[in-house]
């Protein structure tokens, strides 16, 4: 039987200097070139037929084509570096939700197209997209996740006690123009809310959002809201005489306010048949800042300026009324919307809506199901990243490993592997060094990912003392641990 002794240690950011060792067996690194562009075979396939599979057989006389390795205009690769920032993102979107009580749910990338072509003229329904399958069936990837929502409760019917407080973090697509913090699919997060017709749902969904952004570092005098309600819409309408079939027409465009000319919006007005007069006097009431001044323009307390100032008086005791602000030009681009909206936006203005939502009381009957007082919103992924990168608030996020196991000597490479499985058996993290390396090499790589401990396996030919003498840089206690192989 031969005796090894495993020496450990914790790494700290003093250089370290090589040990060099009789038995170290060193290799020279492999180097390899990066591809600007990868190679493949393009086949022909015969007689023009359509195979069943995703991609045709090869066949004897290939072509070869470049295959430009970018990904696709408007989506992203996510290497480790940016993988760590989406998962540290949505573990604060998951924990808040969490804290909130909500249950985490998920539905398909691709629906049905159906589920998503709502009433005409809706930005959305050029945004998507759709094909058709192979079985004749139109299906669309989703762009956004508030219908896949709606279906999975219709589908649920009476086996849910209501009121749901659910919440999702996805992947959506939307071909369109691409501006800063905006591309061609996202994830983004969703909480909902099925089942309660009081505003104190919409109170609590800002509550989670600003919670959401004290916790990444986000203040009041960074970011706000822009509170509203669709009731305003409504309750013009019924003054001027407006026609209610206008009503989602309308919302569109208003909803360009603060994105194209003033004028712009006029013409697309008129061109819903409403009356010039009637259009100066819905300006102005899209105008308005302030409940007090709304109030006088409607003439008394609707029901829109009586759920308004129940939301500010609600975001008092939930602790952010400084968060929020009455703005009645937000009225949000969905169709689906009956009641209050929001829009969360950087108080400088350099970013495009950071997140939104609102209530959807009727959005299941659309789908045959019955109606049920919903509200939720979403919060996309492009846009916080981007603000966080403006506060100087992105957090450094290395790999982190607890140890490094590596065998001084190629004859221990066995041993290591048992040691680094012992390891993880205990729920600890290894990285394992699967060639003879210099202990130069290990040192540096445990540095790079941050290993806690590194942990050496080689054989007792020499005093341990002065083994231990050489690494002292470490400035830790050091371990020695024996065995036998």
């Amino acid at each position: 039987m031969r005796a090894i002794h495993i020496v450990t240690t914790r790494l700290s950011s003093s250089f370290i200097r090589p040990v060099l060792l009789d038995f170290v067996s060193c290799s020279p690194l492999r180097q390899f070139s990066t591809p600007r562009r990868f190679i493949c075979a393009a086949s022909k396939v015969n007689g023009g037929s359509r195979s069943g599979s995703i991609v045709a057989p090869l066949v004897v006389n290939e072509e070869f084509q470049n295959i430009d390795v970018n990904p696709p205009k408007g989506t992203r690769d996510f290497p480790p570096e940016d993988m760590r920032l989406r998962n540290w993102l949505f573990n604060h979107f998951k924990e808040v939700s969490r804290l909130f009580g909500y249950e985490e749910v998920d539905f398909p990338v691709l629906e049905t197209e159906a589920l998503f072509i709502r009433k005409a003229g809706e930005e959305i329904r050029d945004q998507l997209y759709c094909f058709e399958d192979r079985g004749n069936r139109r299906v669309a990837l989703r762009p956004e996740l508030t219908p896949s929502l709606a279906r999975l409760v219709i589908q649920k019917g009476k086996s849910v006690s209501l009121p749901l407080k659910w919440f999702a973090v996805g992947q959506c697509w939307r071909y369109e123009r691409m501006t800063r913090g905006r591309r061609r699919e996202h994830y983004q997060w969703n909480m909902d809310i099925i089942g309660v017709p009081e505003v104190t749902a919409e109170a609590e969904l800002i509550s989670s959002i600003v919670t959401f952004f004290k916790r990444i570092g986000i203040t009041a005098s960074d970011v706000g809201f822009k509170v509203s309600s669709l009731k305003v819409l409504q309750e013009f309408f019924k003054k001027y005489g407006v026609p209610e079939d206008l009503f989602g027409r309308v919302c569109i465009i208003i909803d360009k306010i603060e994105k194209i000319p003033i004028d712009e919006i006029k013409k697309e007005l008129g061109f819903t048949g409403i009356s010039d007069d009637a259009i100066e006097q819905l300006l102005q009431v899209f105008s308005v800042k302030s409940l007090d001044d709304l109030e006088d323009i409607l003439g008394g307390v609707g029901e829109a300026i009586a759920d308004l100032k129940q939301l500010f008086s609600l975001a008092e005791k939930f602790g952010y009324s400084e968060w929020i602000q009455f703005d009645a030009s937000v009225v949000r681009g969905l169709a689906y919307y009956t009641g209050i909206v929001f829009e969360g936006f950087d108080r400088e203005g350099k970013l495009r809506a950071i997140c939104g939502g609102g209530r959807y009381d009727r959005l299941l009957s659309t789908y045959g199901g019955d109606d049920i007082p919903a509200c939720g919103f979403g919060f996309g992924d492009a846009v916080i990243v981007e603000l966080l990168k403006e506060k100087d608030l992105l957090p450094e996020l290395g790999q982190e490993v607890e140890n490094i196991v590596c065998a001084l000597d190629k004859d221990l490479q066995g041993a290591a592997t048992t040691i680094a499985t012992a390891l993880k058996d205990k729920g600890q993290t290894v990285d394992l060094v699967l060639e003879s390396k210099p202990l130069k090499w290990v040192f540096k790589r445990a540095a790079r990912v941050n290993a806690r401990r590194p942990v050496l396996v080689g054989k007792l030919v020499r005093s341990v003392s002065r083994f231990c003498l050489q690494v002292s840089n470490f400035k830790s206690n050091l371990m020695t641990w024996s065995s036998s192989i």
